[in-house]
């Protein structure tokens, strides 16, 4: 199973940060190529959203998405549904981890991507890593403007 991990240090308290990486409807002021969230459904473990993703072309590519685990200013975790959607060819499952650790002043903040490939994809799992890798790593890059952007708003 292909997981990558990627942390940083983020200059800002961990109840800053975890009001950004808790609530979905913040993605895209951070994550990587997304364009916007729908249908919000509760919140807290067990919520789910869509993600609408901006492909390279500039077309909008759905994915639906549920809370599996929600530790309020510690850790939130994810997982894509993928049965009856075109990334169930590929994978079995996608899911996506945000844990946080105060380092005061700083949060040390860790994104984790565990991913089970299917059939014939698993052959491409160095370069599902790398693909992830890039991706967290632009999360991290986003969370990190996200908050020094509502830093210096205040």
């Amino acid at each position: 199973m292909p997981k990558v991990v990627r942390r940083r240090s983020i200059a800002a308290s961990a109840p800053d940060v975890w009001r950004v990486v808790a609530d979905p409807e913040h993605l895209p002021r951070w994550w990587p190529r997304t364009s916007r969230i729908e249908n919000v459904q509760g919140s807290g473990e067990g919520s789910s959203w869509t993600q609408v993703l901006e492909t390279r072309g500039g077309r909008g590519v759905r994915a639906d998405y549920r809370c599996t685990a929600f530790e309020p200013e510690s850790r939130v975790a994810f997982e894509q549904e993928l049965a009856g959607t075109p990334f169930e060819r590929v994978l079995r499952s996608s899911e996506i981890e945000v844990a946080l650790a105060p380092a005061d002043p700083d949060t040390e903040v860790t994104l984790t991507h565990r991913q089970r490939l299917r059939g014939l994809s698993r052959f491409g799992s160095p370069m599902m890593r790398r693909g992830s890798g890039k991706i967290l790593s632009g999360a991290l890059d986003g969370l990190e403007q996200a908050l020094g952007g509502a830093e210096k708003a205040s």
